[in-house]
């Protein structure tokens, strides 16, 4: 087996470009630099707080910010990750380090990620990503579209008095005496129940408009919150449509006087109940609002579709928020790619 040549690594990451790496394209649409101060004043530690400059220097913000991308990219573990790195040219490039450089290790990500889910700073870079895109040209457009799904986690092995204890608020007394097994046991996830099948984990309730497909705004809850109670703190003011849809799941008498209040238009379907089935006119207004709120199922579809799905392995409602963030945000750049690519053709 032949040694590298002093050509082989550019070699290689040309042939991968020619055969259309994405994440060049993601690399070209992100202005990373623009998220720099918002990160670096959370993760690094004021200079007055220090008590030397001696000793290794941190490693880039940006650096473990596009690190975070790439994990929620490909739903790696923190270790993962790293070897993915280590392993994969086209990794390499995308955090624009070199053969040589210090690559961040799996303990090194797991701090940074904690840091930012603990300011709540996830939710602040999706924001500011969602400005990037008005700013690009893609604001709100065609309506609203609302609705939640499920992400799961990994299911707890718990006996029924434990759960019921976990559902007061408390910690069982088995698991105060174990931390290790304390630590390991997620007590702010729920059980729900959808089409008879029980999920165990947590809500990803969702505006995207109906035009662009992006997600505009987001909230997280465990799984067992009713979509309906997120509606509206999910609105969005600044769609050029009034119009707002969602399944039925969300009618209500007060949901539509709030709306109608707010000045919005509802287009949530309207739901039968016992001994009162929906007239015809009913069923084709459902079948026309259906054709735009369908939108909102390729964009959960696309999270399921990509590499390992929705399902995510933290603990907790902090961990969860920050790592569904994430795929929200990702959401929104791999769509983009996407827009810019049929703008172009």
């Amino acid at each position: 087996m032949g040694q590298f040549g002093f050509f082989d690594t550019n070699n290689r990451l040309e042939a991968l470009s020619a055969k259309g790496d994405p994440l060049e394209a993601i690399d070209a649409i992100v202005p990373w630099e623009s998220f720099r101060e918002t990160i670096e004043a959370v993760v690094l530690t004021p200079a007055a707080a220090k008590k030397s400059n001696a000793g290794r220097k941190p490693i880039d913000a940006i650096v473990m910010f596009r690190m975070l991308i790439l994990q929620s990219l490909y739903n790696l573990s923190d270790d993962q990750v790293e070897y993915q790195v280590r392993d994969r040219f086209s990794f390499t490039r995308f955090l624009k380090l070199g053969i040589e450089d210090r690559i961040p290790d799996g303990t090194t990500l797991w701090l940074f990620r904690e840091k930012l889910a603990k300011a709540g700073l996830i939710e602040k870079l999706f924001e500011q990503f969602g400005r990037h895109l008005e700013a690009k040209g893609y604001i709100a457009r065609g309506g609203q579209i609302v609705d939640a799904t499920i992400v799961p986690v990994p299911k707890q092995r718990n006996t029924r008095e434990e759960n019921e204890a976990v559902k007061a608020g408390q910690t069982p007394e088995d698991w105060e005496q174990k931390p290790a097994k304390n630590r390991q046991k997620d007590k702010d996830a729920r059980w729900t129940k959808k089409h008879g099948k029980s999920f165990f984990g947590y809500k990803n309730h969702v505006n995207a408009d109906a035009r662009h497909k992006l997600i505009r705004g987001y909230d997280v809850t465990e799984a067992s919150v009713h979509d309906s109670q997120k509606l509206d703190g999910l609105l969005n003011t600044t769609n050029t449509s009034r119009n707002v849809y969602a399944d039925s799941a969300y009618r209500s008498a007060e949901t539509e006087a709030k709306l109608d209040e707010r000045g919005f238009k509802s287009r949530i379907h309207s739901r039968a109940s016992r001994n009162h089935p929906l007239s015809d006119a009913q069923v084709e207004a459902n079948r026309k609002k259906s054709k735009v709120r369908v939108r909102i199922e390729h964009v959960f579809g696309a999270q399921e579709n990509a590499p390992g799905g929705r399902i995510i392995r933290t603990i907790g409602a902090v961990r969860a928020r920050a790592k569904i963030g994430l795929q929200n945000l990702v959401y929104n750049v791999r769509r983009l790619v996407i827009l810019e690519r049929t703008a172009i053709a």
